[in-house]
């Protein structure tokens, strides 16, 4: 498999081809986006650990029957994954009130809620990534009825195979953010997995240890994804 020339560069990743047309490489970057990118920055070795942590989590996902784009780990910073058309759709799970949610719905931050819920987002930077519905997706014919079932099946799948693994490194899994793309027509999972992505709290603490330090100006930004990759059993260097 050899790296040939850049396909795309996003908020978060460069992707380039490969001769394989059905293989890409990722490479993770270290920028630092939040509020539809309005608010920029950096966040140093973001990019090897969000690399080295979805692939770690990808492969679990993977093992419990939810098929994934992850092929190969080629170093610290860039992964081999299927080149997959993706669904314009980001399905965020909560499972705690937090955020946006909190906001939009006058429910108290870390209100625990009855039972997960799912959001679809129109995966569209330039309207704000609006909420729709199921009826808004395929009527738009961004995903058929069969994709959205299977995609929603998966997603509450994931939701209960992460909220173990973190449990075991000691974090809350409060809400995430995650995409899925047609792989030969097969909606598989996608993009990342990481604390870009995932809202999580300390269980002893109630600390935050994601991208909300960033979003909110918490500081330590970098020692918590430190910390969380660590938790999770990556070997990472500190700072």
């Amino acid at each position: 498999m050899q790296k040939c020339e850049q396909l795309y560069e996003g908020k978060a990743k460069k992707v380039f081809l490969t001769d394989d047309p059905d293989i890409l490489i990722v490479s993770y970057k270290d920028d630092a986006t939040a509020f539809n990118g309005l608010k920029k920055g950096t966040i140093v070795g973001k990019g090897a650990i969000n690399n080295r942590m979805t692939n770690l989590l990808f492969q679990k996902i993977e093992a419990e029957g939810v098929p994934t784009h992850f092929i190969q780990e080629l170093n610290d910073r860039e992964t081999a994954v299927r080149r997959v058309e993706i669904v314009p759709l980001e399905v965020i799970v909560r499972n705690v009130a937090a955020g946006s949610f909190s906001k939009r719905l006058g429910v108290e931050e870390g209100t625990v809620l009855a039972e997960p819920t799912i959001e679809f987002s129109y995966k569209n930077d330039e309207l704000g990534d609006p909420l729709i519905n199921s009826h808004f997706a395929k009527a738009l014919q961004l995903a058929t009825a069969s994709e959205i079932k299977t995609i929603k099946d998966y997603a509450f799948k994931i939701n209960e195979i992460l909220k173990v693994e973190y449990l075991k490194a000691g974090l809350r899994l409060i809400d995430f953010k995650i995409e899925f793309g047609r792989f030969h027509g097969k909606i598989i999972l996608a993009d990342e997995i990481s604390p870009d992505t995932c809202r999580l709290w300390d269980v002893e603490s109630g600390e935050k240890m994601d991208k909300d330090r960033f979003r909110r100006d918490l500081g330590g930004v970098e020692d918590a994804y430190i910390q969380v990759a660590k938790r999770l059993g990556l070997e990472m260097e500190s700072k």
